[in-house]
């Protein structure tokens, strides 16, 4: 891997002023074995993006920008993201990760499928949101199991806050979503809350969301339901 691709990879914020920006992650172990390395090297210029500081037309990222963008934030393995985007094709999907392990293994799998209605990044979700994205570009947003910080000394650190929610809704298109998951009973309702208080949204359902069909279910959320979990579900709508 080169140095200037190694560097890209490992620059995940950048600073607003004096401060670092919100950070809703924790990074992990920065170490790729040589076959990983092999697999950046070979798929990273076509379908990873790199962070500019300036806004971009997200469509002009695909092969076909008639379609429209839905942004995923924190997809993980990246395992549901790419049976959306094969099963949904009729969509353009672009992933924000910076668990390292999981953003090159989803790189692998949509470099051996050539799926081109994927790109993804490597970068702080809020700094890509606020730099790049433009308002109104945007079809939808997927936030699937966020890490809720359960200890309330540590609520501050989820990613749903209310000025988060206004910069979603502000990105979307009128008649786009937000579309949440989350099997944290306790985190559900803190999201249900902070999200009906956005003026720009509105709540697709009474309360909570029936399950898409089109959602697949993962190993964690397997788990979740074998240790009688509730999986909750949340769809809100640019007004």
């Amino acid at each position: 891997m080169t140095e200037e691709l190694r560097e890209t990879l490992n620059r995940v914020e950048v600073r607003t002023g004096e401060h670092r920006t919100i950070k809703s992650y924790v990074l992990r172990s920065n170490t790729l074995d040589e076959k990983q390395e092999e697999c950046v090297q070979k798929y990273y210029e076509k379908y990873g993006v790199r962070f500019v500081d300036r806004l971009t037309d997200p469509s002009s990222l695909f092969v076909h920008p008639e379609k429209p963008v839905v942004i995923e934030i924190g997809f993980g393995m990246g395992t549901s993201t790419i049976q959306i985007a094969r099963e949904r094709s009729e969509y353009n999907y672009l992933g924000l990760e910076v668990y390292l392990q999981g953003y090159v293994k989803l790189l692998r799998m949509i470099g051996e499928e050539e799926l081109d209605n994927i790109r993804i990044m490597r970068f702080n979700a809020v700094d890509v949101l606020e730099r790049m994205i433009p308002d109104g570009s945007i079809q939808g947003f997927h936030i699937f199991f966020p890490d809720p910080w359960p200890k309330k000394k540590h609520h501050k650190r989820r990613i749903i806050q209310s000025d988060f929610v206004s910069l979603l809704a502000r990105k979307l298109r009128k008649g786009g979503y937000i579309y949440l998951v989350t099997d944290w009973e306790e985190y559900a309702e803190w999201m249900m809350d902070i999200i009906s208080q956005e003026k720009l949204l509105a709540n697709r359902f009474d309360g909570f969301a029936s399950p898409s069909d089109w959602r697949p279910m993962t190993k964690f959320e397997r788990k979740g339901l074998d240790k009688d979990y509730k999986i909750n579900e949340l769809m809100f709508e640019r007004i």
